[in-house]
């Protein structure tokens, strides 16, 4: 055998390897390469997108979040306008409940109080009236004298 002839079967054999690998091996090669290759530029670009969506969900949720506190705060603030109000009217309902027991009791007080001078004067005529008779030692007539015993008690 010649060195020739083996080298130019071995170069026949390469170049017959080589186009067939070219014809029925690279093409599917290729195309799988080719769709791996756009299957990770597509999960890139949902990556990007999910990255960008999140950033846009956290802004939402904090810009919600803070209109969340500020309407809190409000509320807080509103509540307790709310209970200085309601405790104002009631110190003031309280207040003119005790002014009106106060001024009933008041005027009990003056009625038990004209009511005892009545009685009061009531006795200190009918006194004065038996200390006069016991003075003058003669009956007085308390019917045929009622004015001038009502004027007496009046002055008392």
């Amino acid at each position: 055998m010649n060195i020739n002839f083996t080298l130019i079967a071995q170069a026949i054999a390469f170049a017959v390897l080589i186009w067939f690998t070219v014809k029925f091996v690279w093409p599917p090669l290729l195309t799988a390469i080719e769709a791996r290759q756009k299957e990770i530029a597509d999960g890139l670009a949902a990556a990007q997108e999910g990255k960008s969506a999140l950033e846009v969900a956290a802004k939402k949720s904090e810009t919600t979040l803070n209109e969340a506190k500020q309407k809190a705060t409000e509320i807080i603030g509103q509540a307790e306008k709310r209970a200085a109000q309601i405790i104002d009217e009631a110190k003031g309902n309280a207040k003119a409940e005790g002014d009106r027991i106060i001024a009933g009791a008041k005027a009990e007080i003056d009625q038990e109080v004209n009511r005892a001078k009545e009685g009061l004067r009531a006795q200190v005529s009918t006194l004065a009236v038996a200390g006069a008779e016991k003075i003058l030692r003669k009956e007085i007539d308390a019917k045929a004298h009622s004015e001038m015993l009502a004027k007496l008690a009046a002055e008392l």
